[in-house]
């Protein structure tokens, strides 16, 4: 079984209207992603990394694009692929590394691991390893900002087996009952774990989900960061003007297996070279070199910071301590005072 064709996506109508730093940008964004999951892979083979571990490598633009079309003040979620988001907003690649490593100086305090990455500083709130668990607190999330009469907005990200679960449909269904500021993307890179999407549901087009609840809905083409710009802009848009959700299908596709015990076996190498034809790095980076916005050299140089960049990571996961023991027990409860009375 194939993954879900490219088909009825919408692309960007005019990639003059992005600027030369938005393009740099972009490129230096998603190399950063790739490198770190490149090393992450050859890490986790060595038995530096244990437990789980899935790897963003192909689907950069999905987060990239999301990234230059919101604010610094809009909150992110999405499910256990998740180390590629914070880095593109701007989370310190040594905080996630030392993550994945169960180190103390992780960015989740090493108590989360791979699919736990967690920063409050930059509105990443994880990181959530049960299929679909992510979905009714993005929903929560965006009831906030409403509550509060903030202009800010919720992006939630899921895989495309996620949309299974019940979670999914009620929060959809609550998120347009009250018109909630909050942006559900479906990352559909054509498998359930190791299962196509049309031997698991019986509607293909997964955007089409949404329009059962009037939820203005569209298919993405999530090989391009232009694309995922202005499709999550115009969501973005309508959120603030307190029109409601949005649902995006981005469709999508990861080079690697769902995780790092998935030997592939249900896909051909040919399918994956398709796909490779379009990699959302190769693109920008031919845009970039086509406009004279950067030369081989300057990109090649911007290469080298990165890839020391995340060397530099490795290193300080690798001299940084395991946790105390006793740290197991801290950070499970919050003491709170509540400005009203609860019974």
């Amino acid at each position: 079984m194939s993954a879900t064709p490219q088909s009825k996506t919408k692309s960007p109508k005019d990639k003059a209207e992005f600027s030369k730093e938005t393009y740099m940008r972009w490129f230096e964004m998603m190399y950063l992603m790739r490198r770190f999951e490149d090393r992450a892979g050859q890490l986790y083979g060595m038995q530096k990394i244990r437990g789980f571990c899935h790897l963003y490598i192909g689907q950069e633009a999905c987060a990239a694009g999301a990234i230059t079309a919101l604010t610094p003040d809009d909150k992110w979620i999405t499910a256990y692929r998740d180390h590629a988001h914070p880095l593109g907003l701007g989370t310190d690649p040594r905080a996630v590394m030392a993550e994945l490593y169960g180190k103390e100086t992780g960015v989740s305090k090493g108590k989360g691991g791979s699919m736990h990455i967690f920063d409050k500083s930059k509105n990443f709130f994880g990181g959530h390893g049960i299929v679909g668990g992510q979905v009714p607190l993005g929903a929560g999330m965006g009831f906030a900002e409403k509550y509060l009469k903030t202009k800010n907005v919720a992006i939630c990200y899921m895989g495309d087996g996620a949309v299974r679960q019940g979670a999914f449909h009620e929060a959809l269904n609550l998120s347009m009952l009250w018109k909630l500021p909050v942006i559900f993307v479906i990352e559909n890179n054509g498998y359930a774990m190791g299962t196509s999407v049309k031997r698991t549901s019986n509607v293909t087009e997964l955007y089409t989900l949404g329009e059962g609840y009037d939820i203005p809905s569209e298919p993405v083409d999530a090989m391009s960061v232009e694309a995922v710009h202005l499709a999550v802009a115009r969501a973005a848009d309508r959120a603030r003007a307190g029109e409601g959700p949005t649902l995006l299908e981005f469709r999508t596709y990861r080079y690697k297996g769902h995780s790092m015990s998935d030997p592939q076996k249900y896909r051909t190498k040919e399918e994956v070279d398709e796909y490779k034809k379009r990699d959302p790095i190769e693109v920008v980076r031919g845009t970039i070199l086509e406009r004279k916005y950067a030369t081989e050299k300057e990109l090649d140089a911007i290469v080298e910071k990165i890839n020391a960049q995340v060397e530099d990571s490795v290193k300080f996961a690798e001299e940084s301590n395991f946790p105390d023991p006793k740290e197991a027990m801290k950070d499970i409860y919050v003491q709170q005072d509540y400005p009203f009375a609860i019974d």
